[in-house]
């Protein structure tokens, strides 16, 4: 059971602890919807919807959708959605997609790359509640300060950009002086991971690898299939492509006719989220994120199929425990 203390939007109306992150590229309409529709939160960057236009467009189509599912089976409402809204001066977009975000009063806004007191004070204004993603403590503490809601403590190990620090140790830090909503992320691609979030101290677990060799998810063939054929020891870290540390496929770096083993440090101060290039290298587009948790993932499956595989997962894993 979940801590009857989370905001309901958090809560009520899912089937696993379990947050599906939002990924650059990857996540669309349909990975949302099949997400939320199995019972998990879904979510998608505004930056995702290209051009700006069609971010209501896509927000118009996954609420319909959800409102159908509803319609239909009023014994097993989906769960909510989320948009993540980069808020890096970098992202020329940012208030255009706030004013369409408060528009659909979306329900749960993830913040990334810096925290802003005004756009979590609009999304509150209309009922909305911000989680805003963090690599360390002093970070977590800076976004409560700012007035987010709850973070996403992004460890070692989780795809794209991730910290360095333990999930055990990041989550039983900022649980000395927080006992708000805490989101785990880091290498958490089955339930008894879910079930480890949550005995480390989280509310919710946050997965996304997971999620991108799934027939639904908006990822190259050879993306997918190099997920299926990599395991933990095929990522790397770096910060070439965006300016911020992260974790990509080893597989994709070599493709793009880059050493992983040799590979320079970027300019923080250069970062750039969608449109950096790494050298002649379209990071967006040439250079794959995933994180840890990979060698676990043995097919391309559609959504509903893995949320059921992690649920079961989930369920024996308590089992196991409480017997």
């Amino acid at each position: 059971m979940l801590d009857m203390s989370l905001p309901a939007v958090l809560r009520d109306r899912l089937r696993l602890p379990l947050v599906g992150s939002p990924m650059f590229i990857v996540s669309n309409p349909e990975l949302v919807i099949a997400q939320c529709t199995s019972g998990v939160v879904g979510s998608f960057p505004t930056l995702n919807a290209r051009p700006q236009s069609e971010l209501r467009v896509w927000l118009q189509r996954i609420a319909e959708a959800l409102a159908k599912h509803d319609a239909n089976n009023p014994d097993a409402p989906a769960a909510p959605y989320a948009v993540n809204l980069i808020v890096h001066k970098s992202n020329d977009r940012l208030y255009e997609d706030l004013a369409v975000v408060e528009e659909f009063q979306v329900p749960i806004v993830i913040t990334s790359l810096g925290a802003v007191t005004e756009v979590n004070e609009r999304i509150h204004a209309y009922g909305g509640i911000v989680l805003h993603d963090v690599i360390n403590d002093r970070f977590a503490r800076k976004a409560i300060e700012k007035g987010a809601d709850g973070v996403i403590a992004v460890a070692a190990g989780a795809g794209g950009h991730a910290g360095t620090q333990s999930p055990f140790a990041l989550v039983r830090e900022i649980r000395e002086w927080f006992d708000g909503p805490v989101v785990l992320s880091g290498a958490i691609a089955t339930g008894d991971a879910v079930l480890a979030a949550r005995a480390a101290g989280a509310d919710l677990a946050y997965a996304g690898s997971v999620f991108i060799p799934t027939a639904e998810a908006n990822a190259a063939d050879g993306y997918k299939q190099m997920i299926v054929d990599s395991s933990a020891s095929d990522i790397v870290y770096t910060n070439l492509f965006t300016g911020v540390h992260g974790n990509y496929l080893r597989g994709s770096i070599e493709a793009a006719g880059l050493d992983p083993a040799k590979l320079p440090e970027s300019d923080p101060s250069a970062m750039n989220f969608g449109t950096g290039d790494g050298g002649d290298v379209k990071a967006w587009r040439d250079v794959w994120g995933a994180g840890q948790g990979v060698g676990v993932i043995d097919a391309v499956r559609p959504t509903a199929d893995v949320v059921d595989r992690i649920a079961a997962e989930y369920d024996g894993a308590r089992e196991r425990i409480s017997g």
